[in-house]
């Protein structure tokens, strides 16, 4: 995955440069940065928080710069991974800083970036929105730092729980609909690699057996998925309110659960994966 962005501040190149290579202030600009240990100048080993959908990753990030400009263009390699989530990362990324007119400074970031295993499942989208929001509280930290004198503090907080707001339009669709919706797209099969395998549908195991008189009066095959039966629909949707889909491909099983808030991204998601 490939990622560009830009962002211009009110300070010289010559500063933003010394504030780049300041590990405390990187450690309270970059998004869910916990920690920063330098093992030399131009050696890193840092710890990361981040939640990408309904996972949470602590990667051990190692960064190396391999050359460097002052005050102008810096490019570095760096290596990380979560054995707790299955998922590892490699990245080369190149910064530039070009004074502008004004006096400030444009800053260009170019990444490029493989991830593999659990996170690497996710599709392009997916990504690519959560590389967005992290660049955008980067470049909010940046500013206010450069601007104030420090990042906010919030920078290194765990992300706050959803608005209330949030949760009430989610739950404006009727559960089935919005499962339905989420998992519509799903055709791939993954494997136990994580990579996606376009073979047979997947199967979805309902959630008990029926005899002929139930499957005669269910609602419907998705109800069954969410374990909704004869009109108790309102109290197994507020007991559980979440997507399950079990993937079966020959000697292989895979479980997928994902909050049923986050049905729309998660229906992204799984069309991401049958697009490839």
């Amino acid at each position: 995955m490939e990622i560009e962005k830009t962002l211009t501040v009110a300070a010289s190149p010559q500063r933003v440069w010394a504030l780049l290579l300041d590990p405390q202030v990187m450690g309270g600009c970059v998004p869910g940065m916990k920690s920063i240990d330098v093992v030399s100048d131009v050696e890193y080993v840092a710890l990361m928080h981040v939640k990408i959908a309904f996972i949470n990753a602590k990667f051990k990030l190692r960064t190396t710069i391999v050359e460097q400009r002052e005050p102008s263009y810096l490019r570095a390699e760096g290596t990380g991974e979560d054995a707790s989530v299955a998922s590892s990362l490699k990245q080369q990324s190149e910064i530039f800083l070009t004074p502008t007119a004004e006096g400030g400074t444009e800053l260009r970031i170019k990444v490029n970036v493989d991830v593999l295993g659990r996170l690497g499942t996710f599709g392009l989208s997916v990504m690519k929105t959560k590389a967005d929001r992290m660049w955008e509280e980067f470049g909010a930290n940046l500013v206010a730092r450069i601007d104030g004198g420090e990042a906010p503090a919030a920078a290194t907080k765990a992300p706050a729980a959803p608005a209330p707001a949030s949760k009430a339009a989610a739950a404006s669709k009727p559960a089935p609909q919005l499962v339905h919706e989420a998992a519509s797209a799903v055709a791939p099969v993954l494997s136990d690699n994580g990579k996606p395998i376009h073979a047979a549908r997947p199967h979805v195991a309902p959630a008990r057996a029926a005899n002929a008189h139930e499957r005669e009066t269910e609602p419907g095959w998705w109800s069954r998925l969410l374990g909704v039966r004869n009109g108790r629909a309102a109290h197994a949707v507020a007991a559980d309110r979440s997507i399950r889909i079990e993937v079966r491909q020959l000697d292989k099983t895979i479980h997928i659960e994902w909050p049923l808030e986050g049905a729309d991204q998660c229906k992204d998601w799984l069309r991401e994966l049958l697009a490839k």
